[in-house]
């Protein structure tokens, strides 16, 4: 009886490892993957960061899950428009949102009017960060972030800045800046990073606190001058620029970020959410990945679900924090 207990012992630990195989493959089989093609809802226009990441996201799931995967611009309404396509769309994986920081966080308290709320999406898992950047003119004699605020309060209100839009990342950047020093400056708004960097460069407005993706190569060729970027670390792409939050004690809170990150609409099974979030991973650890992120001076940013939808929930307090101070409201349109 002792020898066939030490046999079947044996015999049972040998075969542990194959039944571990065998686990770890049924699991790999049961992970969700779709069975029709998968569209990409980027609530943007083409050649900016939104559309780059669904482009870059679409790529790598075309290639995991071995299904067509298509980028479907659906820009208006800063990104509302596009957003309120997926919320109504069907919960089965096979309609993805790379949203953004606008429609995903600002548009709650900026529009009166929303078709949706955040209840409406699913968090899966952010994408990448990267910091705006305050560059002034060169005419403005600020050196440093202490010195443009000096510079602010002797202009009493003159001063101009430039924004993409109204309501957008850049825009409540600089509103919060001028709330949290005590400043005023006359908001001059523009379509677009192109045509403000355009202006600001002649001349036309005196700052603008604008994605580093774009302005970099301004402050590099000394067209403008970068006083510190708004994110509490320093950027990689620019490690000279300290952040502004180090600057003064009153803007120690200041902290801004744009980003981008996946969403689905509400009642995907979470099995499908999983093997979505699972596949963010894979593409944002990928080498290739990350050296495209960096050309675009972001870093990366995967996070669970669950660290997704506290990351976002505490973003749209924040901007409804700066939104409602500054009295702003728009409709969508």
């Amino acid at each position: 009886m002792t020898r066939l207990t030490r046999r079947a012992a044996l015999i049972g630990a040998s075969a542990f490892p194959a039944v571990a195989l065998l686990s770890a493959g049924a699991r790999a089989q049961a992970a969700w993957t779709p069975t029709q093609q998968v569209r990409v809802v980027v609530p943007a226009a083409p050649g900016g960061g939104t559309d780059i990441m669904g482009r870059l996201l679409a790529a790598h799931l075309q290639e995991a899950w071995g299904q067509p995967c298509v980028v479907d611009n659906k820009s208006g309404a800063g990104g509302v428009i596009g957003s309120t396509e997926v919320v109504k769309s069907k919960p089965d994986g096979t309609t993805i949102l790379m949203g953004n920081i606008g429609p995903q966080a600002i548009a709650y308290s900026l529009y009166r009017n929303m078709p949706y709320t955040p209840a409406s999406l699913i968090p899966v898992s952010n994408a990448i960060t990267a910091p705006n950047v305050l560059v002034v003119h060169p005419s403005v004699p600020a050196k440093t972030v202490p010195e443009f605020v000096a510079w602010l309060k002797a202009q009493n209100g003159k001063a101009s800045y430039a924004s993409s839009g109204t309501g957008q990342s850049p825009h409540l950047s600089a509103a919060w800046f001028l709330q949290l020093t005590g400043t005023k400056a006359e908001h001059v708004p523009y379509r677009g990073a192109a045509p403000a960097l355009n202006d600001l460069t002649a001349g036309v407005t005196q700052f603008f606190f604008d994605n580093l993706t774009t302005s970099i190569e301004f402050i590099r060729a000394n067209k403008l001058r970068g006083l510190g970027v708004t994110s509490a670390q320093r950027s990689p792409a620019a490690p000279d620029l300290v952040p502004i939050c180090e600057t003064m004690p009153e803007l120690k809170p200041f902290d801004v970020s744009t980003w981008f990150g996946v969403f689905l609409p509400a009642g995907t099974p979470k099995p499908i959410v999983d093997s979505l979030n699972a596949q963010m991973k894979i593409w944002l650890d990928s080498p290739k990945t990350k050296e495209r992120i960096a050309a675009m001076a972001s870093v990366p940013a995967y996070g669970t679900p669950e660290q997704f939808n506290q990351f976002v929930n505490a973003q749209i307090a924040q901007w409804k924090s700066v939104i409602d101070k500054e009295g702003l409201k728009l409709d969508v349109n």
